[in-house]
């Protein structure tokens, strides 16, 4: 990845993240929303937009389904804020990385409790 894409990728985070905070009034967007990463194709015309949120299962599809219908509207803020020759058109992917570290945290716990109980006292 080159660094220009770099740099749009971490800029687009942020200037979403700053949207969905600000300026969106769907009430749907109103839940704790998370922008985790972007990621803009080679050519700069397409982006993938990753959200995470902590909630019930219709709620992320609540929210996927908001962020979709404010993509034109989104995208139309970003042209204004951005000086680039083109504003990618957003798609929104839902992350679940949040929620399988912290399974995957539990395991470890669980793991190391069952480790500790059958160890004898004095054992190290």
């Amino acid at each position: 990845m080159s660094r220009r894409t770099e740099r749009l990728n971490h800029l687009l985070r942020q200037e979403i993240t700053d949207l969905l905070q600000r300026e969106a009034k769907d009430p749907r967007l109103s839940v704790m929303v998370s922008v985790t990463r972007v990621s803009v194709s080679s050519d700069l015309r397409y982006a993938r937009v990753f959200v995470s949120v902590m909630g019930t299962e219709e709620e992320k599809k609540g929210l996927l389904a908001g962020l979709r219908a404010a993509s034109g509207f989104l995208r139309r803020e970003l042209s204004g804020r951005l000086s680039i020759r083109y504003t990618p058109e957003l798609s929104f992917f839902y992350d679940d990385t949040m929620e399988q570290a912290g399974k995957v945290l539990e395991l470890i716990q669980q793991v190391s409790a069952s480790e500790a109980e059958t160890q004898e006292p004095g054992e190290h």
